[in-house]
Parts: C-alpha cells; sequence; structure tokens
C-alpha cells in the first residue's frame, strides 16, 4: 500500500515480511499469485457475510456489506488503483453478479443483463466510496445503495 502494487518488487515484499525471497516463492508464484491469494482471501471472508445477512433485510444487509470494506479501505483502495491489472475488479464483479442473481434468480436476457447492471453500478459506487469520490459515511452510501438494489429487484 506504501509504494504501490505496480512499483513494488518481491524483493521489497520479502524483505518487509522478513523472509527470504526463496520462503516467498515456496509459497507464491510472483507477487500477482500473492496478490490473487489477497483477493481470494477477502472475497472469501465476503461470501461469509453474505451467507450470515440472509436473515437480515436487502438495505441492512447492504450497510453490514459496506462496513466490511470500510473496515478495510486502506487495502481496497488500493486494489482500486492497481493499473497493472484488473484481477481484483474482475473477481468483485464476478461475485457481485453471483450475489445479484442468486435474489433475482436470472432465468432470460433481460434478467441478466438486470444483473450485470446492478452489480456494476454497486461496484462503481462502492470504488467511489472507497476512493473518497464521495463525502459521505459508509452507512448513508450503503443505505442507498440496498433502496436502489431493492427497487430493481
Amino acid at each position: 500500500m506504501e509504494e504501490g502494487f505496480d512499483a513494488i518488487t518481491v524483493k521489497q515484499i520479502a524483505e518487509e515480511a522478513n523472509i527470504g525471497r526463496k520462503t516467498f516463492y515456496l509459497h507464491y508464484l510472483d507477487k500477482y499469485d500473492l496478490l490473487d491469494k489477497i483477493i481470494d482471501e477477502h472475497l472469501a471472508r465476503l461470501r461469509e457475510i453474505c451467507d450470515q445477512k440472509q436473515e437480515k433485510g436487502l438495505v441492512e444487509g447492504t450497510v453490514i456489506w459496506f462496513r466490511y470494506f470500510e473496515q478495510h479501505k486502506p487495502l481496497f483502495a488500493a486494489l482500486f488503483s492497481i493499473h497493472s491489472t484488473r484481477s481484483f475488479q474482475d473477481k468483485l464483479l464476478i461475485f457481485m453478479m453471483i450475489e445479484v442473481e442468486k435474489k433475482l434468480h436470472a432465468q432470460n436476457v433481460e434478467q441478466q443483463i438486470i444483473v450485470k447492471f446492478l452489480a456494476t453500478a454497486v461496484m462503481g459506487v462502492l470504488e467511489s466510496y472507497i476512493l473518497e469520490e464521495f463525502n459521505a459515511d459508509v452507512d448513508s452510501v450503503a443505505t442507498r445503495v440496498g433502496e436502489l438494489m431493492k427497487m430493481h429487484l
């Protein structure tokens, strides 16, 4: 997060982690593999949150979900800022589409378009919030997103 992913080297990562480069390469192919593993860990946590919030209403569940991003804001800001890879954004969009599809049970092209539209919209708002393009607190943004989702589902 300090150097920026595009500029950081495996040598710098190993030094910061107080491990040798050989140890790094025992666990990861390269820095992109490490990034993928970090992304996958957070998507797994988001999956748990989605499963836990099933009993909540859409708006309240959206607030819980946005709070997770708020808690890890520096990491997600760095992930949204990475220019050399779209891995995080691609995985997050697919994750969001799956979650929206579960609520909509998309069975035709029109519903699939709505799924893509809503997931892309939520991701855009989330990215703008994380990158501090909005002057609003997490609950206000999340509540409004939840209300908008509810209108379209």
